[in-house]
């Protein structure tokens, strides 16, 4: 007699949604998926939100109608891998598991420097970057501290959306680092256009109510201090036992496998995926929804008796939104180094539009789009 196996799928993310609709749609287990809050948060849309701007009301409750998902809302307390089950919260019974899909993501890494957790405002969840919103209604300097992907969304929106404020960026690099000649060009120009005032070179010592204390002395002042720079992720993997890395991202092989757990799959930021060449993945939804991918493939090829194939990327793009009609596309190689032409303007801001539109409507109604596209990648 065969028995039905039992799938956890911890974390509703984008990756988790996606993988917890594949494998009930495709292998006849038990699939179970636990989320701290009952609503799917459009994490690439937080820097709008926070800008004042409405984004989508997702209940996730309504995402898995239909598709034999059965959703926990409850905060994941402990994974116990020797009796294999997730203990909860709330109070009720542990969800025990044959498969486990540890999807839980990251958040922002509060306390690094000194005075974020107690001053700064981050968007790295959909609280947080409603609070930046409430918070934007009386602030007059903000200062985004960070000028990767989110902390440039950050700025532009807020600046684009409050021309009457001021808007500082603060990074501790060089300015648009990882793109090129041509596309540090337009990120100069198009912040410029906004009144964004940059410091480059600038390493935040201590985070306070008035502004930030840069490593040099210096004072950057701000009544409103926005954290982009930094995530890290939660310690449930490393308290159970499974093999992480010394940022505490899971340990996988190129089939999202655990090193230390063979019956533990790991997907997105809170696992530390590789590329074929060995590079490891940088955290963010493209490479995440590649991820799932290969995890959902490896799952059912198992389940079916067959070898699965491990984990391959050929290359990466940074799709960054400057504004609301403004942007740029940046190809790069696995190591982030930029090559190719970079593309710009309102084109560009058309198809940040569309992904956002394909990864927070259609792939987590029609997940299958996300393996045909890993396929394609």
């Amino acid at each position: 007699m065969t028995t039905t196996p039992n799938i956890a799928v911890l974390g509703a993310g984008y990756t988790g949604v996606t993988t917890a609709k594949l494998l009930a749609g495709r292998t006849g287990a038990n699939v179970t998926i636990i989320n701290d809050r009952d609503r799917f948060v459009e994490r690439m849309r937080n820097h709008q939100l926070a800008s004042g701007r409405r984004v989508r009301h997702l209940p996730l409750r309504g995402l898995f109608e239909g598709t034999g998902v059965r959703l926990i809302v409850d905060r994941v307390t402990r994974v116990d891998t020797e009796d294999r089950r997730v203990e909860l919260a709330g109070g009720a019974e542990p969800i025990g598991y044959d498969l486990l899909v540890y999807a839980l993501g990251s958040r922002a890494d509060l306390d690094t420097v000194p005075g974020v957790a107690e001053h700064a405002y981050t968007v790295a969840g959909g609280e947080q970057a409603e609070r930046l919103r409430d918070r934007m209604r009386t602030a007059d300097t903000v200062a985004v501290v960070g000028a990767g992907p989110t902390g440039l969304e950050t700025a532009t929106a807020l600046a684009e959306t409050y021309p009457d404020r001021t808007v500082r960026l603060v990074t501790g690099g060089s300015l648009g680092q990882e793109l090129s000649e041509q596309g540090r060009d337009h990120l100069h120009r198009a912040l410029g256009r906004l009144g964004v005032q940059v410091w480059e070179h600038a390493r935040v010592a201590k985070v306070g109510a008035d502004g930030v204390l840069l490593e040099g002395g210096e004072h950057v002042a701000a009544d409103t201090v926005v954290w982009t720079t930094g995530f890290t992720v939660p310690e449930l993997a490393r308290e159970a036992g499974l093999a992480v890395d010394d940022r505490g991202r899971m340990l996988v092989d190129g089939t999202l496998r655990s090193r230390s757990h063979p019956e533990v799959y790991g997907i997105g930021d809170a696992a530390a995926a590789h590329t074929q060449d060995g590079q490891v993945l940088r955290m963010g939804c493209g490479p995440g929804g590649l991820a799932a991918a290969c995890a959902f493939h490896a799952i059912t090829a198992r389940m079916a008796g067959r070898s699965p194939k491990p984990l391959r990327v050929k290359a990466d793009a940074l799709c960054v939104s400057l504004g609301e009609w403004d942007g740029l596309l940046q190809p790069t190689d696995l190591d982030g180094n930029p090559h190719g032409k970079v593309r710009t303007g309102r084109p560009v801001a058309l198809i940040k539009k569309g992904v956002l539109r394909v990864t927070g409507w259609y792939n987590l109604r029609h997940p299958a789009l996300t393996v045909i596209g890993a396929r394609q990648g």
